[in-house]
């Protein structure tokens, strides 16, 4: 148990036998940004710029988790995960923001929970998105990172290696008000492999994002020593609007010395916005083994079509310098 001034103050206010086997984690992600969003409309030729510099907690997060034993082959397991903005203080109207939040049980045969967490869909992405919580977080051009409400999960053991995820969301809705396009009762399932060497995942969304949407997701990465090479495939498709829609993202990791790291990352999709391009690049140095500092710049271009007949490109920049600091 990690013995931190939050986790005393828990400790205080929570019977010792609860306090069994409790973690307290998170970590805060802050950095400062040049931002410079340019909006470019086809019909007359206007250009607008927004350029600012801005500083920016990105994802922040603290959290409980633990469990107890019942007997030798099962064990009750949670997890209370938030968001907070260590910029603002405060997110959107609250302090803290819900994350991921569950109630399960664990044993041979596998884990079961309940709650309010990341779909197998978007666990499967796994360490691929080298940008994460950043400009260049694969949402930027890609959908299928969701993460859910009402949401019920089965992971089996993992055999040589193998493992699968299942789950069901519920709308807790009897259908009298259902409309095409709006949340619905869905599924997410994913297979994946994990080796020393080799990680890799196929992964699939039913309505989840709304009734009528679907999504494949498959990805690998490949660890070489001091190199990790990614990459991602998605296929999109949406029965309310007609769109058919995919895109492929490439990543890679060198870490020159055990304190040096250079990364870089692009992808192309069409799935969130016509014609979207992401490319990012970015050095990280790690002070400690906890503590990270790290600079980066990413572009994104994408094409948003209007709803009358206007198009308008975008050509998007940023770049920024930040620390990361996991506790």
């Amino acid at each position: 148990m990690k013995k931190t001034l939050l986790a005393l103050i828990i400790a205080s206010a929570i019977p010792a036998a609860a306090f069994a086997d409790v973690v307290v984690y998170g970590k805060a992600n802050v950095s400062v940004q040049s931002t410079d969003e340019v909006a470019l409309s086809s019909a007359n030729g206007n250009q607008a710029d927004g350029s600012k510099v801005e500083l920016l907690s990105n994802a922040s997060r603290i959290g409980v988790k633990g469990g107890e034993q019942v007997n030798s082959q099962l064990k009750v397991i949670y997890q209370f995960e938030y968001q907070t903005e260590v910029d603002d203080g405060t997110n959107g109207s609250q302090t803290f923001g819900q994350r991921n939040i569950y109630l399960g049980l664990q044993g041979s045969a596998g884990t079961i929970m309940g709650g309010h967490f990341d779909t197998p869909t978007k666990v499967a992405q796994e360490k691929i998105d080298l940008f994460n919580d950043l400009e260049g977080d694969i949402t930027s051009i890609f959908k299928g990172e969701n993460r859910v409400s009402n949401i019920v999960q089965y992971v089996t053991p993992t055999f040589g290696g193998f493992a699968i995820a299942a789950a069901y969301t519920s709308e807790e809705n009897d259908g009298t008000f259902k409309q095409a396009g709006t949340p619905t009762n869905g599924a997410s399932v994913s297979f994946s492999y994990t080796s020393p060497v080799f990680y890799g995942a196929i992964a699939a969304d039913q309505d989840v994002e709304a009734d009528g949407v679907s999504l494949v997701r498959a990805v690998a990465r490949l660890t070489l020593g001091s190199v990790q090479l990614g990459a991602l495939a998605e296929q999109y498709e949406n029965d309310n609007t007609g769109f058919d829609e995919d895109g492929a993202l490439v990543s890679a990791l060198w870490n020159v010395t055990d304190k040096w790291a250079v990364k870089a990352q692009h992808g192309s999709s069409e799935v969130r916005w016509i014609d979207g391009e992401s490319s990012s690049i970015g050095l990280d140095y790690k002070m400690t083994k906890s503590a990270t500092l790290f600079g980066y710049y990413t572009a994104v271009e994408n094409g948003q079509p209007d709803l009358v007949t206007v198009d308008t490109h975008r050509e998007d920049n940023y770049a920024g310098v930040g620390l990361d600091y996991k506790f």
